[in-house]
């Protein structure tokens, strides 16, 4: 984990490491909550409290990593809260290039992190951003190296033998440590000062001596009380803890020879302020400290600020951790293991279910009460613990905004990205696995869609192309849409390249079979290869993916005006409500979700085209039959029974009928993976466990109705 040199992160015997991967996960929501506030914010008119929120994210992670011992991330997220803090209190205009530099400190301070994680990365040398960082906060604007060697003002009066004049916001405390049963715990605080850069400087007032159990320091720092005391928190109890002022004369507990009497004006120019009504607090009516003055670290504005305007530390920590109190972090093994169980017991209920109905509803009333109770707690049970896997896609969706940005600018392109329905909610499984997929999706639509500044002006296009991302539940599915108001797909190119690879293309191919080309492996209609795409690898993966999920892609388009692709999913992969049908001694599952209606045949129903395919005539419309007995080859011991029930399904826009023995009811199904525990079987998509114990067999409706149409 991260290099310490305080045993490990220890306090009285307490292994901080087993808090690492809370903090590493809190960083990492608040790395992605500042780049998408960042990224949100509009430079010609900051809003005070969005530069508030993207400071306490930069806040929350420094504390952090100091707390554990993780310095290059303090050392930066410490500059970054410098800029930061200067911009949200008007002493700095923010600019264009400062968004740049935070957002790559945001990706620095990613890499760190997983750094520390264990990812094997190598160390990154982040010197020269810190430089930059501190520039842009100086008001230099661009990094100059020269000027980067200039020590900070902190540092000023480290060499400086008496206490004043002190450098603006630098302060001098003394901190009292104990009673302590073993005074030298006080000096891991010590070394907390070696290894956070700029936290200030630390040295013994007692010369190391203990006798009364107390250890006693001269601290010199910019930091605020709050901040210090929270840190020294991991390694000494609070109680055990004490700061106060230390200045010409002061003696090392109150009231001792040479102590000043508590009032403003003594106070002042140490810029005391350890709560908001303390002795030499700023007031209202305090004036703002000159631009000019440099702010070493986000909490020298106590002097500079007044109290009204500014919340303290401690206030803001409250804030930010307001929410957190509602909510609990469990693993996902968890959550997996808690489904699993919910699934066995969905089984076991079923069985239950069937087994009561030969019972005598007479004689054992309050038994089928209970079941049908039992029926109702369980159904009830299952979807909260699927919801606890849900998650919006809002997560996916967040990582767009920046990716857009990177692109277009290595593309000279304009983009606006518009997102609809992130609070739609999807499972976790799935989002993990549909991310990559829009991903390229995405970067295709800005690389292939959207057209140069230049062309869309030539074209009466606004200059800024637009990327739509819109998600939404449809059935029981959902579908995530990307769509973009380019140049769209030119169905005369697509033929051409696909002639090109000796793909069969002939001229009578309807434009949706033509979109459908791109999907072709190594297709490509780039006319040159870059960094970002051209090489013919991708859009196949894509549909490979998103099949493999059980889902479908559908491509429109318009040549000029855009395009658009929809992805269709299930909404989870594990619980999912089912028809339970038969045909001859077999039961077989359809997804609810597919089915459309049923209903009994009649003679002259179904009528034979070309000489072995059939179709039945349903209002109007004529759809495909798909014997399900002659599919799966199911043995038939009653000859004389005939399949005389349709069952209409629907998937990837096409719908089939087909013939089974009789309808059995409708439940909710456990979903087995069959190609994991047995192997792949075509037209099924998993398998599930009836009441009685069978097995039965979930078809693939996607894959029925791509048969009927081959």
């Amino acid at each position: 984990m991260g290099e310490t040199s305080h045993d490990n992160g220890t306090n009285d015997g307490i292994d901080l490491s087993q808090f690492y991967q809370v903090f590493f996960e809190e960083a990492g929501e608040n790395l992605e909550a500042m780049e998408q506030k960042l990224l949100e914010l509009d430079i010609t008119a900051a809003d005070d409290e969005e530069m508030n929120a993207i400071f306490r994210c930069a806040h929350s992670v420094k504390g952090g990593a100091a707390t554990f011992g993780f310095s290059d991330v303090a050392e930066l997220t410490h500059q970054m809260e410098t800029l930061l803090d200067k911009l949200r209190r008007h002493e700095l205009q923010p600019t264009s290039q400062m968004v740049d530099v935070l957002l790559s400190a945001g990706d620095a301070l990613k890499s760190l992190l997983a750094r520390h994680q264990g990812s094997g990365a190598a160390a990154l040398d982040t010197s020269e951003l810190v430089a930059h960082i501190r520039a842009l906060a100086e008001g230099r604007g661009a990094f100059a190296p020269a000027a980067a060697a200039t020590p900070a003002a902190a540092a000023a009066p480290v060499a400086a033998p008496a206490p004043a004049p002190l450098v603006s916001g630098v302060r001098m405390l003394e901190l009292t440590v104990g009673p302590l049963d073993h005074p030298e715990e006080a000096d891991s605080i010590a070394d907390l000062f070696k290894e956070i850069t700029n936290l200030g400087t630390i040295e013994p007032l007692d010369a190391g001596r203990s006798a009364d159990g107390m250890r006693r320091f001269k601290i010199m720092t910019t930091s605020a009380d709050g901040d210090l005391l929270d840190l020294f928190t991991f390694h000494v109890a609070r109680e055990q803890l004490k700061l106060s002022p230390l200045g010409d004369g002061f003696g090392f507990h109150e009231g001792a020879p040479g102590a000043p009497e508590a009032s403003a004006n003594a106070n002042q120019d140490l810029g005391y302020g350890f709560f908001d009504d303390a002795p030499g607090a700023p007031q209202e009516s305090t004036a703002a400290a000159p631009a000019a003055a440099p702010a070493p670290s986000a909490e020298v504005s106590v002097v500079a600020t007044p109290v009204a305007q500014r919340p303290t530390a401690r206030a803001e920590a409250k804030a930010a951790a307001g929410p957190e109190s509602s909510t609990l972090r469990v693993s996902i093994e968890k959550v997996d293991q808690l489904i699993n169980l919910v699934g066995e017991l969905v089984i076991t209920q079923a069985m239950l279910a069937q087994n009561s109905r030969a019972v005598d509803q007479q004689i054992n009333q309050q038994l089928l009460s209970g079941l049908a109770d039992l029926e109702r707690n369980t159904r009830d049970l299952q979807e909260a613990v699927m919801s606890i896997r849900m998650i919006p896609m809002s997560v996916v969706f967040n990582r767009f905004p920046r990716m857009l940005r990177d692109l277009a600018a290595k593309l000279d392109k304009k983009v606006d990205l518009v997102t609809q329905g992130e609070a739609t909610e999807l499972d976790k499984g799935l989002v993990e696995k549909i991310t990559d997929p829009l991903t390229h999706l995405v970067r295709n639509s800005c690389d292939h869609g959207i057209e140069s500044p230049a062309d869309r002006a030539a074209k009466g296009k606004p200059e800024n192309g637009t990327v739509t991302l819109v998600a939404s539940h449809q059935g029981g599915s959902i579908v995530i849409e990307v769509r973009d108001d380019g140049r769209g797909l030119n169905r005369a190119k697509l033929l051409s390249k696909a002639r090109e690879r000796g793909i069969d293309a002939p001229d009578s191919m309807t434009d949706q079979e033509v979109y459908g080309l791109i999907f072709a492996p190594g297709f490509s209609t780039a006319d040159q290869v870059t960094d970002v795409s051209g090489r013919g690898v991708g859009m196949d993966v894509v549909k490979k993916n998103i099949t493999s999920l059980g889902g479908t892609v559908e491509i429109d388009s318009a040549e000029g005006y855009g395009m658009s692709v929809k992805v269709r999913l299930p909404l989870t992969l594990a619980i999912m409500d089912g028809m339970s049908i038969g045909v001859g001694e077999e039961c077989y599952i359809l997804p609810l979700s597919s089915v459309v209606e049923s209903f009994q045949i009649e003679p002259g129903m179904i009528k034979t085209i070309g000489g072995s395919g059939r179709v039945v005539e349903v209002r109007d419309e004529f759809m495909p039959v798909i014997d399900l007995e002659k599919v799966f080859e199911v043995p038939r011991f009653d000859f004389e029974n005939v399949s005389n029930i349709m069952v209409v399904v629907e998937a990837e826009g096409g719908r089939v009928a087909l013939l089974v023995d009789e309808l059995l009811g409708q439940q909710q199904v456990v979903v087995k993976n069959l190609e994991a525990n047995y192997r792949k079987v075509n037209d099924v998509s998993g398998a599930t466990i009836m009441g009685d114990g069978r097995v039965a067999l979930i078809l693939d409706i996607g894959s029925l109705v791509r048969r009927s149409r081959h």
